[in-house]
């Protein structure tokens, strides 16, 4: 059985966190998550990548506590090492990553939420939270750094010491989630969301430049974020989907882009 189910529809690869009933992450789940994420990287048919959970009551409940409760202290930090290793490239990735939040989203299956470009939560999913602090330990595979960076310092530690689950309403108030879908027909609601990134209605290179100029020019200096701004920019000015968008204003057509 794999533990991070992989198939393509359409142009988006659909990763599914698949270890029922809560979705709980391994370091094997992990495993099988980096090598999917590299698959839909350098599959030019892939364009947006989604990430859900199996079933409808959980997205991911976090690590599997009974896996690290046996662990030796090595492989708890080389654990959380891999997984923010995986988060990164998630991150990195120069495709429009989406976090279906079809379930409870609470820990560590935050944190991968988090590491998403977009959340779109179903309306009455469950809870959302980083509740790590009532188990004496902080989130470690990047909660403290990228809540901070979405809500601020003092809200996010508010949120974090606090240990409180909030509504994906709740989460969307806070900018935490983009969009809320209606239950009924969530996943299929989601695909077609995330298809409008796909050519050939939208150009894919733009989105995923879009997505690398800001995920890593947030971490520099503004110079040095114009200057990878400027260098994306080129490579877009070099593209057959720039050319053909500006001959399509021009000529006042829809464009038809290739993703090339």
């Amino acid at each position: 059985m794999a533990l991070c189910e992989y198939e393509i529809k359409d142009g988006v690869a659909l990763l599914t966190l698949n270890a029922p009933p809560a979705n709980a992450y391994s370091y094997e789940m992990f495993r099988e998550m980096d090598d999917a994420l590299l698959k839909a990287r350098f599959d030019e048919k892939v364009h947006v990548v989604v990430i859900t959970g199996k079933g409808e009551k959980f997205f991911c409940a976090g690590a599997d506590i009974a896996m690290l409760t046996k662990a030796t202290p090595y492989f708890k930090y080389n654990f959380c090492l891999h997984a923010n290793e995986t988060l990164l490239r998630l991150e990195h990735t120069p495709k429009l990553v989406i976090a279906a939040i079809n379930g409870h989203c609470v820990g560590g299956g935050f944190e991968i939420a988090m590491a998403a470009d977009l959340r779109i939560a179903r309306r009455n999913a469950g809870k959302i939270g980083l509740p790590e602090v009532t188990l004496g330990v902080l989130p470690g595979t990047g909660g403290t750094q990228r809540l901070a960076r979405l809500v601020g310092k003092s809200k996010s530690i508010e949120m974090m010491v606090e240990a409180k689950n909030f509504s994906p309403a709740d989460a969307q108030s806070l900018g935490l989630v983009n969009h809320l879908f209606d239950d009924e027909g969530f996943m299929a609601k989601v695909l077609e969301y995330a298809r409008q990134f796909c050519p050939p209605g939208k150009a894919a290179m733009a989105v995923g430049r879009i997505k690398r100029s800001v995920q890593s020019g947030m971490e520099m200096a503004l110079e040095q974020g114009l200057a990878l701004e400027r260098e994306l920019q080129a490579e877009l000015f070099a593209s057959e989907d720039a050319r053909e968008g500006l001959s399509a204003f021009v000529d006042r057509r829809t464009p038809s882009f290739k993703a090339r």
